[in-house]
């Protein structure tokens, strides 16, 4: 006992000049303690502190997980066997890093560490946590639900990564994606009294839809294959459209300017024209007032589409959101004339004389010009309620 004490301070007295390396094997993170007193090491191997603190981390973290794999195959859970490989191999990297600054000397004294051929057990490992998962996914897709099937595709995915070599397993993959995957189907329903031009319903269909895909939702405007089961429906409803008739509407504005037209003399109280102090005449400037009439027309025209959208789910059959849609556009065009004085005007006013009337735009172009507001509110409806597609 009176042996022990001393080396036990020691050890402690060498643990406290270690810094993070220390720290991190108090806490139990050995693997980050042996990261970084190998990295002390290679600066400086004679360095007997970090040399210590590799040594009982090291030491630590192989009995650690020498138990947790005697503990998993004991378990005899065929779902251990990726662990089993997953911490043999990182056993396996752990003695790679710790054999580039072995053997170490303590006190004078040389350590060094056995070598351990881990390779054995990880490739066993690996095989059988392969086979695991090729036939967990078999099972999976036997369930018939989404969730299912993307599970599986990760079971076969990992599968083929760790051996790769099992018959039709890119098929397996494939069908599992595809069975995986929900697929909506994004369309334009015109429920109003007004038939649309075919090139509104392309230009509000072309939403950029590609972008809002995920790795398990794919977003359609056609629907090109007729054996393709969709899994939602998401319709853009237009219940009303409204085109105002052409309105053409006067405003009549006189327009008065006060402009300087000349000068005159100040005179005195006897009729004198008045001298300032270097003797020049007294001037004041003169005005007049010119004045314009300013007759504008202004045409205007209004398109109002209202409606909203509707997320469905297929099989089965339910609404699972409604939200309101809307758009707008105008149409408005000011000319105006002048009876008068043009000075009197400002440079907008008289602008705005250089204008003539316009033809109104057609109900089908006012329509037309709904359409890029309406796709942006579309587009907009669209991606607030990917949260109720999966």
């Amino acid at each position: 006992m009176k042996r022990f004490i001393p080396a036990l301070l020691t050890f402690i007295l060498i643990l406290s000049g270690c810094g993070s390396s220390r720290k991190n094997l108090e806490r139990g993170n050995y693997d980050a303690a042996i990261d970084k007193a190998v990295r002390q090491l290679r600066r400086d191997p004679g360095d007997e502190k970090q040399a210590v603190i590799l040594e009982r981390s090291y030491r630590i973290a192989n009995e650690q997980d020498n138990e947790r794999i005697r503990f998993l195959k004991m378990e005899n859970k065929p779902s251990n066997w990726d662990e089993v490989y997953l911490i043999s191999k990182r056993m396996s990297d752990r003695q790679a890093l710790v054999r580039t600054v072995t053997p170490l000397t303590i006190s004078g004294k040389t350590i060094d560490f056995p070598y351990v051929d881990y390779m054995p057990e990880m490739v066993a490992a690996k095989r059988k946590s392969a086979d695991y998962y090729y036939a967990h996914g078999n099972e999976l897709m036997k369930n018939g639900l989404k969730e299912s099937y993307r599970q599986a595709f990760d079971e076969f995915v990992r599968a083929k990564e760790y051996v790769g070599d099992y018959e039709g397993i890119d098929n397996k993959i494939a069908e599992a994606k595809y069975l995986g995957t929900s697929r909506v189907l994004v369309s334009i329903r015109n429920r109003s009294i007004i038939n649309f031009p075919p090139e509104f319903e392309e230009e509000l269909l072309a939403l950029d839809l590609p972008r809002l895909n995920t790795p398990w939702v794919e977003y359609h405007t056609q629907n090109l294959d007729p054996n393709l089961n969709y899994d939602y429906m998401v319709d853009i409803n237009i219940r009303n459209v409204v085109v105002s008739p052409d309105q053409t509407l006067q405003r009549d504005t006189v327009v008065k300017k006060e402009v300087e037209d000349g000068f005159v003399y100040m005179l005195d109280k006897k009729g004198n024209v008045m001298k300032d102090s270097l003797g020049n005449d007294i001037k004041t400037p003169k005005y007049k007032t010119l004045q314009c009439a300013l007759i504008e027309s202004v045409q205007r025209k209004t398109c109002v589409i209202d409606g909203d959208i509707e997320v469905i789910q297929l099989n089965p059959n339910k609404v699972i959101k409604k939200d309101p849609l809307g758009a707008k556009s105008d149409f408005e065009h000011v000319s105006a004339r002048a009876l008068g004085d043009v000075q009197a005007l400002s440079a907008s006013q008289l602008e705005r004389t250089k204008s003539k009337p316009v033809p109104f735009p057609s109900d089908a172009e006012m329509i037309l010009r709904c359409s890029e507001t309406l796709k942006q509110a579309i587009r907009t409806a669209v991606q607030s309620n990917r949260r109720f597609i999966n």
